[in-house]
């Protein structure tokens, strides 16, 4: 009986996908909390919940990176339920292999590497309508595309994963890459951002036009530790950025500023709780600016420890301040996903069930909306 339910399960699932017609919506129609928290693990979600939607927020944000090597359809199934659950959108930002803390260098990525990551990710289901997917990170640079920066290069690949993430599914909500704010031009090792923007529209006209937004990242530049301002190197260079790309794509574009934060190396807790105040009121409270992710939530060790919220258990004082800082309400489009594909493997490697008893020990354990489609569907 349970294959027998499980193939008739696969074909109405294969149906409802079918007929889907969605696409992405606007995020600046509706009420939008733009804080948030940059992430490495999903195990961290519940408590960036605890920070992002505090002070009145809801539906607050996470930035979390995932690898190639990384694509565990129930590990990252359960994160985007618990994403649901904590009222926290994700901005997936896809990654090739590497190790965050110690590196040479990134692999370079190929269409191959694209074609998976939309594979996996539109397997998943999503919180909201809105799928954010960042594709790669600091490409300006050579240990973060694969030894050498290649602006044409990256642009192909940006222009690939338009195209095939959007043939998957029309809600994928494609951002380009946040760049190294403080690079400058050194052949062979890294590009000026904003050289390398122009690079990227004159191998490939068009290519902003084809994107959905942009990933910033606006450090305090230079050396992480200035003092909120208008400087095109600082943290309001995501707007120098903005203009520049909305000048080629001829369209509005969402700022996703995913990397931001003074080093506790040369700007003390104080003063930094003072800065992020300001940056708010003052430079990031332009209504383009969807989401403020600032790095990183966590870290033990290594030279991330200098941006950490939260240092050997301990939650420092911007983390208190950031916690403090009053928030909105957000009211994003939601996931009108029909069944939980988790529930189903849930289902799927349960025992037989042959009776009323039965049936409620399973259902117990999956979400309102599966339970209603699998009583329709046993007539229970």
């Amino acid at each position: 009986m349970k294959k027998i339910l499980f193939l008739l399960i696969l074909i109405f699932l294969t149906i409802a996908t079918t007929n889907k017609s969605f696409a992405i919506y606007d995020p600046l129609s509706v009420k939008n909390n733009k804080f948030g928290i940059h992430i490495l693990f999903p195990e961290e979600l519940s408590e960036a919940a605890t920070l992002v939607n505090s002070s009145g927020g809801d539906w607050g944000y996470v930035t979390i990176p995932i690898q190639a090597s990384d694509r565990d359809l129930e590990k990252w199934q359960t994160f985007m339920n618990n994403s649901k659950k904590n009222h926290l959108i994700p901005i997936i930002r896809i990654a090739t292999n590497g190790d965050y803390f110690e590196k040479a260098f990134w692999s370079k990525p190929t269409n191959y590497d694209i074609l998976d990551f939309a594979n996996f990710l539109n397997s998943l289901n999503w919180p909201i309508r809105n799928r954010y997917v960042i594709v790669y990170n600091e490409v300006n640079r050579a240990d973060e595309w694969g030894g050498t920066p290649s602006a044409s290069e990256y642009a192909e690949i940006l222009n690939y994963a338009a195209d095939v993430f959007k043939q998957k599914n029309e809600d994928f909500f494609i951002i380009s890459a946040g760049f190294d704010n403080a690079s400058i031009n050194i052949p062979g090792q890294s590009v000026e951002q904003f050289t390398y923007i122009r690079q990227m529209e004159n191998s490939l006209p068009g290519i902003f036009s084809k994107i959905d937004g942009i990933s910033a990242h606006a450090y305090p530049n230079p050396a992480f530790s200035s003092p909120p301002s208008s400087s095109r190197t600082g943290i309001y260079s995501f707007y120098y950025q903005k203009q520049l790309i909305e000048s080629y794509a001829n369209k509005n574009m969402p700022v996703f500023i995913t990397e931001t934060g003074w080093t506790s190396r040369q700007v003390s807790q104080e003063q930094q709780s003072i800065y992020y105040k300001e940056a708010f009121e003052n430079f990031w409270n332009d209504k383009t600016v969807l989401a403020v992710t600032p790095f990183i939530f966590t870290a033990n060790q290594g030279s991330f420890m200098q941006f950490s919220f939260i240092k050997n258990g301990e939650k420092t004082k911007i983390y208190n301040t950031y916690k403090s800082i009053l928030k909105v309400r957000g009211q994003p489009v939601l996931s009108k996903d029909i069944l939980n594909i988790s529930d189903l493997q849930f289902i799927y490697k349960t025992k037989e069930f042959n009776n009323k008893n039965d049936f409620n020990s399973v259902f117990n354990n999956v979400s309102k909306s599966s339970k209603t489609f699998f009583k329709w569907l046993l007539k229970v």
